[in-house]
């Protein structure tokens, strides 16, 4: 078996290729966007190089045939916490052998070894932790768009190499048709009816920047002292709305505010991954027309709650289950949602596991971050 660095054009078209191949028999995996995966490892799109460095590399076997993939990264804002340096590995794939895995988590091991990491995270994305992050343990039925999917196998891989669960990632999901819970439904009535101080806002294109200025202040005080957490800036807000334009629909995205004052938002999306399953990871010309045709006609029938958050001293006033009511509010509206997906949420919040439960939402899938030890 041989390992190459991705360094050039044939490298880089065959770290996305990898992945087809290992799936190309299985009709549940939905191939990411190669776009998607190009702009996490280029500069030029992913602000996360202006404070760190990642790296690639592909495995091919004897036959020179490629079996593998893995990358490796450091972001130094986050890296350096509680006494501890840590790095990440991620975009994992790999035949079913040990020792091909092996040799992939070692090159990346000794990589992050050189950079004074003393612990690894993974499978993890060189980004926020909304895209690309953790291995899907339970739930292996269709993803949803950004979330991974991948062999049942690669699990005993993870755990034989060392790698032990640093959290689980629990999505739960519900029938949109039925309706959110009517208890959910009275309570988030009663704050709104009560509390006069709470006014709700959905997203307006026309505000943007006012609008995501609003989402920087909630988002930085909902999860500051949160482990390694690191202030998002203006710049990552506006490429993420850039890149969601085609898809979001205004009146998913919802802001909560209390005297006037930024509280709380909620940030859902439908699932375009109903579309791009028939794409192969290309959004040439003619898919981009065939994308808008799809979406015209209405056949995604699922909705994904992305992000939820709110700032510390409001969080015991219902704002939650006020906004996330407005968006299926919205979905059962709309007439052709039926599936809603609420993920990921750590199975430390307690919090959110209980909006979940309370919207009447059942666990549909776990994904894992394992951290290993060096």
């Amino acid at each position: 078996m041989q390992i190459q660095e991705v360094n050039n054009s044939k490298s880089k078209k065959a770290f996305l290729d990898v992945a087809r191949l290992l799936y190309k028999n299985d009709d549940v995996w939905v191939c990411p966007m190669d776009q998607d995966i190009i702009n996490v490892f280029d500069p030029n799109h992913n602000i996360y190089f202006t404070h760190g460095t990642a790296i690639r590399w592909v495995l091919k076997d004897d036959q020179g045939n490629f079996i593998g993939r893995i990358a490796a990264f450091i972001n130094e804002k986050k890296a350096d916490f509680d006494g501890k340096r840590g790095g990440g590995i991620g975009f994992f794939e790999c035949i079913n052998d040990k020792e091909a895995a092996f040799k992939l988590f070692d090159i990346a091991r000794a990589w992050l070894v050189e950079r004074k990491v003393n612990y690894i995270l993974g499978p993890i994305n060189f980004g926020e932790n909304d895209f690309f992050w953790g291995l899907l343990v339970k739930g292996f039925t269709n993803p949803s768009y950004g979330m991974n999917y991948n062999h049942p196998y690669y699990e005993q891989l993870f755990l034989e190499y060392g790698f032990n669960v640093k959290v689980q990632q629990l999505t739960n999901s519900l029938n949109v048709k039925e309706g959110l819970d009517p208890r959910f439904v009275k309570v988030a009535n009663y704050v709104l009816k009560k509390k006069k101080s709470i006014t709700l806002r959905h997203l307006d294109k026309k505000h943007f920047d006012e609008l995501a200025d609003d989402f920087i202040e909630i988002y930085n005080k909902a999860w500051t002292g949160h482990e390694n957490f690191t202030p998002i800036k203006k710049e990552y807000i506006r490429d993420t709305f850039n890149k969601i334009k085609p898809i979001y629909e205004q009146k998913f995205i919802w802001f909560a505010y209390v005297d006037g004052n930024p509280a709380g938002f909620v940030f859902c999306l439908p699932d375009v991954n109903q579309i791009f399953k028939h794409f192969n990871g290309k959004l040439n010309l003619w898919n981009k027309v065939r994308f808008l045709i799809l979406k015209q006609r209405k056949v995604i029938n699922r909705i994904r709650v992305i992000a939820l958050g709110t700032v510390p001293e409001y969080q015991n006033m219902g704002l939650e289950s006020v906004m996330t009511a407005k968006c299926f509010e919205r979905a059962l509206e709309a007439g052709h949602y039926t599936d809603g997906e609420l993920s990921w949420v750590g199975d430390f919040n307690d919090k959110m596991l209980a909006i979940h439960k309370g919207l009447g939402a059942v666990l549909d899938k776990v994904h894992i971050t394992y951290e290993l030890h060096l």
